[in-house]
């Protein structure tokens, strides 16, 4: 129940407005985003690599309404990956379809996407396309799968609740590209995902084994210590090598953990989001696990 209101307050958009241009809410934010500028990006970016964490960057936003706004996204990720090469930062970039104009024009948005690939192609660095909806997901890949033959950069993000994921995954690693796997933070119906969290998570489970065994440097996204426990072990029982995938997680959530298994070796790669469009990703960030929740609510009445 407490996952759906937090879905159902993401989509708000008179809510949104408010959060977003309000001072007390932005300083909330500081936990679990960065900031609002490259520059908080870079900054954090700095701290966290000298831990031992490597990065990605996302720039938050998602369903611009012009061109022109998605041709801005792709400017502030040209100018990130500039950023990230000239400081010799372990980072790369993440990007959302619909904030490169998907809904408007998808030769447009392509065009944008293939931008950001080459730039990143031209310093080594890596793209990854986050997922969206299910709504989004046949058209994501495709992109994914176009941009990768033509530059060799990009990767996917594949949901572990969508039932559909495992015939995804099985046909991403046929074609050797890097996928990020989490377990969903969308509000799906049960006819396209697992509505249980024991289901999702035994979907995570299976998936993980796949691109563990099969997959091309997979990126295994989860907070949950039992299931980083369990995968681990799979990975080491296996022979499979430390630095043939990573462990990722999201700024702000479980910092202890992170730097424990970068400390034990492991690679990991924290979601640094950053910009003034902060308001979906932290009401997903909750619905994902109510306990930030706390965190929020202390800090809202200091």
């Amino acid at each position: 129940m407490l996952r759906r209101l937090f879905l159902f307050l993401a989509g708000r958009r008179w809510l949104r407005r408010w959060m977003e241009e309000s001072p007390r809410a932005a300083v909330l934010t500081s936990r679990f985003v960065a900031g609002r500028e490259i520059d908080d990006a870079i900054r954090v970016t700095e701290r966290l690599n000298q831990a031992g964490l490597w990065t990605t960057l996302d720039y938050l936003g998602e369903s611009v309404t012009t061109l022109d706004e998605a041709e801005r996204a792709r400017d502030i990720y040209l100018r990130l990956l500039d950023q990230i090469h000239a400081r010799g930062l372990q980072a790369n970039v993440s990007l959302k379809l619909t904030q490169f104009g998907l809904d408007l024009s998808e030769a447009a948005c392509r065009e944008n996407v293939a931008a950001v690939a080459r730039r990143a192609a031209e310093f080594g660095n890596f793209v990854r396309v986050d997922m969206e909806s299910s709504a989004y997901t046949d058209r994501t890949l495709a992109v994914v799968h176009d941009l990768d033959e033509a530059c060799g950069c990009v990767g996917a993000v594949i949901q572990a609740y969508l039932y559909r994921s495992e015939a995804d995954v099985e046909e991403l690693n046929c074609r050797r590209i890097r996928v990020r796997l989490c377990k969903g933070a969308y509000d799906e119906a049960p006819e396209v995902a697992f509505p249980r969290a024991a289901q999702v998570e035994a979907s995570f489970r299976k998936l993980a084994e796949s691109l563990l065994f099969r997959g091309n440097y997979p990126a295994l996204a989860t907070h949950d210590e039992r299931l980083h426990a369990a995968l681990l072990r799979l990975a080491a029982d296996n022979g499979v090598a430390k630095d043939a995938f990573e462990i990722q997680m999201l700024y702000g959530i479980r910092r202890d953990l992170q730097v424990r298994l970068a400390a034990a070796g492991h690679r990991v790669r924290i979601y640094v989001p950053f910009g003034v469009a902060w308001y979906p990703y932290l009401m997903r960030r909750l619905a994902e696990r109510p306990a930030n929740l706390y965190f929020v609510v202390r800090n809202l009445f200091r």
